[in-house]
Formats: C-alpha cells, sequence, structure tokens
C-alpha cells in the first residue's frame, strides 16, 4: 500500500491529522494509526531513544500501513539528517530551527546535486534498493523529501518569515513547551508572549504559502489551531494515549467496584457457594 505524498500534503491547506510515536515502534503501529483515521505519524528520535536501526525497520512498518511518515531527527547535524533520508524517511523535521541560514544548512544535508550537498547512496533503503539512474534517482529523491523546520525559540520566532520564504521549506512546526521556554513563560501558552508568538508563526506560513503544524493535547485544542491557520494537527502520542485511556477505565472500574463493597453479584455469590455445594456428602 501506498502512503499519500507528504510534499501533496503540504502544499494543501486541508487538514493533515497525525500521531507522535515516541515509545511503541512495533510492527503493527502503522496500520494501528492508519485503522484510526491518521494521515501521518511524526515518528520521534529526539527524545525516544529510537536508534536509527529502529527508524529503518519502523519506516517499513508505516509503509506497509500506506500511511506517511515524518521523522525527527535528535540535531541539525549531517550524519542524523542524510541517515534518516537514507533509511527512507520521506519527511524530516529538526528542531530548535533559528534562522533562514539554519534551514538552509539543513537542506543542504538532506538534498543532491543540485539542490544541496548530501552524499549520495543509492539502491538502498530510500529508494527500495532497486537500480536506475544516477541522475533521475537524485532528483527523484529531491522531489520527495519533505522539510518540517521546528520553530521553538525566540530566534525561530523572529525568522520565522525568512525561514518560511525559503524553498524547500515546506512546512514550520511549533515546538510549544520549548517556545514558551524561550520566551521565559514555562507552559503559559496563555501567555500574551507565547499566543503574540504563534501569531507571526502563522502569518508567516500565510505569507509564503507553506504549511503550519504542532502537537496538540486534545480535539478541542486541535479544533482551535486549525482555525488559525494550523493544517498539519498532530494529535498526541503513543504514550500519553494509552496512559490517559487506561488510568480513566481503571479509576472508573476501581471506584465502580470499591463502591459495591460488601454486595456480593449473583456470580461472585454462585462462586462462594459452589466449594460448599461440592463438599456436602450425600446420605
Amino acid at each position: 500500500m501506498e502512503s499519500v505524498s507528504l510534499k501533496q500534503m503540504a502544499r494543501s491547506k486541508k487538514v493533515k491529522l497525525g500521531h507522535f510515536i515516541v515509545e511503541f515502534a512495533t510492527p503493527g503501529i502503522g496500520h494501528i494509526v492508519k485503522s484510526a483515521g491518521g494521515d501521518f505519524v511524526l515518528f520521534d528520535l529526539e527524545h525516544s531513544g529510537f536508534s536509527f536501526e529502529t527508524v529503518k525497520s519502523a519506516i517499513r512498518y508505516f509503509e506497509a500501513a500506506g500511511i506517511a511518515v515524518i521523522c525527527r531527527v535528535p540535531s541539525k547535524n549531517y550524519d542524523h539528517i542524510a541517515r534518516a533520508c537514507d533509511m527512507g524517511a520521506e519527511g524530516i523535521m529538526v528542531p530548535m530551527v533559528g534562522s533562514a541560514e539554519e534551514a538552509r544548512a539543513i537542506l543542504d544535508c538532506m538534498k543532491y546535486y543540485p539542490e544541496g550537498k548530501r552524499g549520495v547512496a543509492l539502491q538502498v533503503a530510500h529508494d527500495n534498493y532497486r537500480p536506475g539512474d544516477v541522475a533521475k534517482k537524485q532528483a527523484a529523491a529531491n522531489k520527495r523529501t519533505t522539510l518540517f523546520c521546528q520553530i521553538e525559540t525566540a530566534e525561530g520566532v523572529r525568522n520565522a518569515d525568512k525561514i518560511a520564504a525559503l524553498p524547500g521549506v515546506d512546512c514550520l512546526w511549533v515546538g510549544h513547551f520549548d517556545l514558551s521556554t524561550s520566551l521565559g513563560i514555562p507552559g503559559q501558552f496563555g501567555d500574551p508572549k507565547f499566543t503574540d508568538a504563534i501569531d507571526k508563526v502563522a502569518a508567516a506560513t500565510r505569507n509564503h504559502d507553506k504549511a503550519l503544524g504542532r502537537l496538540v493535547p486534545t480535539v478541542e485544542a486541535g479544533v482551535d489551531y486549525f482555525n488559525i491557520g494550523f493544517d498539519f494537527i498532530c494529535y498526541s502520542g503513543d504514550v500519553w494515549v494509552l496512559h490517559n485511556a487506561l488510568a480513566d477505565a481503571l479509576t472508573k472500574l476501581r471506584g465502580a467496584c470499591e463502591g459495591k463493597a460488601g454486595r456480593k453479584t449473583k456470580i461472585a455469590a454462585a462462586v462462594d457457594e459452589a466449594p460448599k455445594r461440592k463438599g456436602k456428602k450425600k446420605r
């Protein structure tokens, strides 16, 4: 099953819904997200501890499910960016992009000549191990790779318009926790400093017809951010969805069971009586 192109997604303002993968790089994870209605996954290397060997396997899982994958690399280093591309990552997200010059350097790591300086590796994971014309393969890879620049510092906000204006940058992605911390207001997302920063980043993407994305913790937050221009909406992450759903169910179950302490159900009473009946002797 073939996934929808991230490049095409980024060129449309239609909402794209995804999920953050930070813990469960299991064979079925792509199919689970796809079955749930997801358009893409954000696969994290910055905070998860996943290795590049894991990335190589996980991308095959996502491809099999027909779901697009954005790989967030741990740094702006060439080996992190180019290696993720070689592993087959279509989308590359890079943390803490602060200037157009940094974005240009990232593109040099992602793109082959003449658009960049990426080292050439062909007939490997990113081109499905198939032979072919070198120039055509490089051009196809350049067309396919999609750059998501994370804006999560005050510097990034100041330079958001210049970053968005750069050819090759497909999406600005707000890293809300780091951005609020950089602004001196950790976690205070209603503070005018934060909302003004969001407005500036959103304006930059409108000015240059680029996509805009972020992680959201709730459905309500996702709708609110879509209404101000965010079109890549990544709903929560695998850890938190499992934790919150499980905690909610267990809390309700515990409360219901403990609230009925001392009151036996028909089933429990029957179980208790069974040994007694079994122990009776016939006269």
